[in-house]
């Protein structure tokens, strides 16, 4: 019973679609009909500024830390904080307050992941933000963020969170698979052409 709790809570939770909130409020913009038409912190960046992203990048990742967080002061059991984690990204990504619609999950993603194997995950976003810089392109950071996480995991010893690492991975292609698309064909958008 505990564990439904802990999971409801954490798909509560990660549907709450932050950007959406801080981009109406902070310039009256809906993400979800301008830009990349996502919630996200990289489209709210572009469409209302800098700031504004880095809220959104914040409350995302706070989105799965604090449920992953609280729930691993009830149990360490490995299956359990796992499933709370993957349900915190299912709630960004299929959002109830947004028609079972939502954002790509890496916020989110790095927020719970962030608890139960900190060095993979620190490793990991600094190779996200080095591609990123080298590249250009955001979409390549998070697709590079994605494929180390289990990697990462495994090096570092946090053996608990690699099959997590492994389903986040699929579950971020996933909702970049539009990005993927787009970096094949050559048009997806690079933030250096800005």
């Amino acid at each position: 019973m505990l564990w439904i709790f802990w999971l409801v809570f954490a798909y509560f939770l990660g549907s709450l679609p932050f950007g959406l909130f801080i981009a109406k409020i902070g310039c009256g913009i809906d993400p979800r009909t301008e830009g990349s038409k996502n919630t996200g912190a990289t489209n709210v960046a572009r469409l209302c500024g800098f700031k504004y992203g880095v809220a959104a990048l914040l409350l995302d990742i706070a989105k799965g830390f604090i449920p992953v967080l609280m729930a691993s002061q009830y149990s360490h059991n490995w299956m359990f904080l796992s499933l709370v984690a993957l349900s915190a990204v299912l709630g960004h990504v299929f959002s109830i307050f947004l028609d079972m619609r939502g954002g790509k999950a890496v916020a989110t993603t790095i927020g719970a992941f962030l608890v139960l194997a900190p060095a993979a995950t620190l490793w990991a976003v600094i190779f996200c933000v080095a591609v990123i810089m080298l590249s250009g392109y955001v979409s390549m950071g998070s697709l590079t963020l994605a494929v180390a996480l289990p990697v990462l995991a495994l090096l570092t010893g946090s053996f608990g969170a690699v099959l997590l690492g492994c389903v986040l991975t699929l579950i971020l292609f996933w909702t970049h698979r539009e990005n993927i698309r787009r970096l094949a064909t050559g048009e997806e958008n690079s933030w250096k052409k800005k």
